[in-house]
């Protein structure tokens, strides 16, 4: 599955990053402490995590990651925001929780 059908199957915004919509998804990781995506999420994974700042736009390039879904309405801060374009790494949007979220996107890559 790639980041665009996620978008539409789960009704997420699209808040940057467009380009890489067409990104393959392959797992998902669920964290807000950088050191443990960093050390444990896999490439291609959908990051789900409140953390809005610069810095999860240099862990999700570092680890080659398909999109990183913001929860509870968080929205990126400028920065992070800018970094999504340039990079091509899309910032997806939810009002869900994290735990919510990670449960629909884990049955829809597993189900």
């Amino acid at each position: 599955m790639d980041v665009s059908e996620l978008v539409t199957r789960l009704g997420l915004i699209v808040i940057g990053g467009e380009k890489g919509l067409d990104r393959e998804i392959t797992g998902g990781y669920t964290s807000d402490l950088l050191s443990d995506v960093m050390g444990h999420a896999r490439s291609g994974s959908v990051w789900i995590t409140l953390q809005t700042h610069k810095n999860v736009m240099a862990i999700a390039s570092l680890k080659e990651l398909a999109a990183i879904v913001l929860v509870k309405g968080y929205q990126p801060e400028a920065d992070m925001l800018v970094q999504s374009n340039i990079e091509g790494i899309p910032v997806l949007g939810t009002e869900e929780k994290a735990f919510e979220i990670s449960g629909k996107i884990y049955k829809h890559l597993n189900g």
